[in-house]
């Protein structure tokens, strides 16, 4: 089904329910989010097979993009980088790992790995190898970019850097495109930041500066993508796991603000083979990189995962006013929710039209939940409410 994203009475884009329901007369609201509802949300994008053209370094063997290749990727042992580093391996790729050896280091035993510390600039483990590609899953600090795309540049063809959504300097608009203004910092707390603890105050400017960092040591070589929230098995941010976890476990639910407000997001799987695949092609430029190709709402994620989980749970919507009174934080309290004020759309068609593939979120509630479900009982959350916060949060907004 081709989506159209314009409503009918001209307020802007209609979510996918919403277009379903109009294209189906028989298929009301209450139908469209219940059981019986025919379809569940998906996250398909619609690709449209589209390469950009990219630049491989003369020292680089030269291969087709079918043909396999030789990756490095900086990182690789956690989250998004095993969803890179396992991509890369399907297709039969030579991949070499550059970390500190410290967490789990014993994933990848079978793979070369060089062991350095970008925090104290040790990274000499790379002055040897050639490459057809570096995939950048750790970079934080201008100065540990710069470093690696000098030492590495005339030995791969092309940079990936995995940057972010935080980059933007206003990150609440209806149409967020990679040509909006990004953030800033003063130069000298860029020269005083070294590690990357230390860039985490400053984080989406200091992404910015290392995308910077990037194409200006090998111009026209460089993918910078930029996530949102990515999500999955194996997110130790607890950020999305709160909501299928919660769900499941059945009863009334505290969910937040605007049930129709907009949330947006990848899966770690998903954004793992678009990277390898956009080295087999060679696409470089700046790109959105998160869902989906239809609006979807917090109240259809949520219903989705009701459906999915075959879970009892009914939803409580509580106004932002409310919460925001009671010091209940947007995002890490009740993760998803950002007050109105907060909320923009990440435009993703230039990512689509590039060969993005979205799962359905159904998929993605039900993996995270199979994985999350398999954790010790004792899991200390990251992110999310506990139980006995809810239920006081819930009576005091029956009570008003």
């Amino acid at each position: 089904m081709e989506l159209d994203p314009t409503r009918r009475d001209g307020r802007g884009p209609q979510s996918h329910l919403a277009i379903q329901i109009h294209r189906d007369p028989g298929m009301t609201l209450t139908s469209a989010l219940n059981p019986s509802r025919r379809t569940l949300l998906t996250a398909a994008a619609a690709s449209a097979g589209l390469a950009l053209p990219g630049a491989l370094d003369a020292l680089a063997r030269p291969l087709s993009a079918g043909a396999p290749k030789r990756l490095l990727v900086l990182g690789g042992t956690r989250f998004l980088g095993p969803a890179v580093v396992d991509a890369a391996l399907a297709r039969g790729w030579e991949v070499t790992l550059f970390n500190r050896g410290q967490s789990d280091p014993e994933r990848y035993a079978q793979l070369e790995t060089r062991i350095g510390d970008r925090d104290t600039g040790d990274i000499a483990a790379l002055a040897e190898g050639q490459w057809d590609a570096v995939v950048d899953t750790s970079g934080y600090v201008p100065g540990h970019v710069r470093s690696a795309v000098e030492l590495l540049r005339d030995r791969v063809g092309q940079y990936v850097f995995v940057s972010t959504v935080s980059v933007y300097a206003d990150t609440a608009g209806e149409m967020i495109g990679e040509d909006t203004a990004v953030a800033t910092v003063e130069p000298e707390v860029v020269e005083q930041v070294t590690t990357i603890r230390e860039s985490f105050p400053y984080y989406g400017a200091m992404k910015a500066l290392c995308e910077q960092a990037a194409e200006a040591a090998m111009p026209g070589r460089v993918l910078n993508l930029r996530p949102g929230l990515i999500v999955g098995p194996e997110d130790s941010s607890d950020r999305f796991t709160y909501w299928p976890v919660r769900v499941a476990r059945g009863g009334e639910v505290l969910a937040p603000g605007d049930p129709n407000a907009e949330v947006q997001y990848i899966d770690v799987r998903d954004l793992g083979e678009w990277i390898v695949r956009t080295v087999a092609d060679g696409t470089t430029g700046v790109f959105n990189a998160v869902g989906f190709d239809y609006r979807q709402s917090f109240q259809e994620l949520l219903h989705a995962a009701k459906l999915t989980l075959g879970a009892d749970a009914s939803f409580t919507w509580v106004g932002e006013e409310f919460l925001l009174e009671r010091e209940v934080a947007p995002y890490r309290d009740l993760p998803l929710w950002l007050p109105a004020g907060m909320r923009g759309h990440f435009d993703v068609s230039r990512a689509l039209a590039a060969g993005l593939e979205l799962r359905p979120a159904t998929d993605t509630i039900r993996d995270t939940w199979t994985w999350a479900a398999a954790r010790p009982a004792d899991h200390v959350w990251r992110s999310g409410i506990d139980a006995a916060r809810e239920a006081e949060l819930l009576a005091a907004w029956h009570a008003r």
